[in-house]
């Protein structure tokens, strides 16, 4: 699920953001970038797929999601065959308001970890480690994030939930993240709504509205760092569950990934729905 979360590594995340089969998330819109929470999540379980763009799957995915300790715990687990893994945690604060407060991306191969990326939102702590070189490389910052503001990995669609009625009015929310380049620092992040659109998932045509997270990266670092938009689908007509991500897979270099809800069957482009449906 990444996320994440990258932006780049935390959207992997986002995306790495994934889904569960049963969705039972009650949120309402948040009021000045904090999310006010409605109802408890409850215990999900399923089984999304990791695709590349043109359908093809990398790689079967494995969602649980519970309450514990009055948190919301999300686990999600990717096995691409071949010694290779990539596992996303969450740990998530749902009273007085939505606030996301841990997040961990690994990915391992053979065993050992190639890649990992961790952040404590409320103790304002990212670290990062990548064994892809012959050089280990590993780094431990203090990022300047706000809880209740600071959403990385399966923490964004969550997020999104929580605001879809005034993104679809027009708003654009902003929000936080961490983003590994591969040293932790702090990204802002513009969220808007896209349209409604139509694709093909499991040998069904689904409607999701599309929801775009773009990160706003100075400029300096734009110059050297080409950090992809992420783009959400929730389910229409609401409950908004989720319904499908594609972004890259953890940095930005990495292919562009797709998350389906579904298993199974084909998996076609998102294409704009003329006639919304409410």
């Amino acid at each position: 699920m990444r996320v994440s979360p990258h932006v780049g590594r935390t959207i992997h995340k986002t995306f790495q953001v994934v889904c569960a089969v049963i969705m039972t998330w009650l949120f309402v819109a948040m009021p000045a970038g904090a999310a006010e929470q409605q109802g408890l999540e409850g215990i999900a379980r399923g089984f999304p797929s990791l695709l590349d763009l043109s359908g093809k799957k990398l790689a079967d995915g494995d969602f649980a999601q519970w309450i514990e300790n009055d948190r919301l715990h999300i686990r999600i687990h990717y096995e691409f065959g071949g010694g290779r893994r990539i596992e996303e945690r969450a740990i998530l604060q749902l009273k007085p308001q939505l606030a996301q407060e841990e997040w961990s991306w690994r990915e391992l191969r053979e065993g050992k970890i190639y890649r990992e990326f961790e952040l404590v939102i409320n103790k304002k702590r990212a670290t990062a480690q990548t064994n892809e070189g012959k050089n280990p490389e590993r780094w431990s910052e203090q990022v300047d994030v706000q809880t209740g503001r600071a959403f990385a990995g399966i923490g964004f669609v969550l997020a999104i939930q929580s605001q879809r009625d005034r993104l679809i009015q027009g708003e654009k929310i902003e929000l936080q993240t961490v983003g590994f380049t591969p040293k932790p620092r702090a990204v802002a992040v513009e969220i808007e709504y896209g349209g409604l659109d139509q694709m093909r998932m499991a040998g069904r045509v689904l409607h999701g509205d599309r929801f775009v997270i773009h990160p706003t990266i100075p400029w300096v670092v734009d110059l050297f760092v080409d950090v992809p938009d992420t783009l959400v689908w929730l389910a229409n007509p609401p409950p908004a569950a989720f319904l499908r991500v594609e972004g890259p897979l953890a940095e930005p270099s990495d292919p562009v990934i797709r998350i389906d809800l579904l298993p199974g069957g084909s998996s076609g482009p998102a294409q704009p729905v003329r006639a919304n449906v409410r």
